[in-house]
């Protein structure tokens, strides 16, 4: 069975500069909210923890309680 890269969501590797697509779809999860992010929308991740976050806000708030 084929996948729909439209309802499933990308894997990404992060990086410092960018991300790489490893497996195709036009969107990541919001590693707390669980919130739908487009890649073109997307702007806030960690390198460290592999995560996306849908918000400057929401990116601060899980690097500070990881650290």
């Amino acid at each position: 069975m084929l996948m729909d890269s439209d309802t499933e969501p990308a894997k990404l590797a992060f990086g410092p500069n960018g991300f790489r697509v490893k497996s195709p779809g036009n969107h990541v999860l919001c590693a707390v909210t669980g919130e739908a992010i487009s890649l073109d929308e997307l702007r806030y991740w960690s390198v460290d923890l592999q995560e996306a976050y849908a918000s400057a806000e929401i990116a601060t708030k899980r690097l500070t309680e990881t650290a």
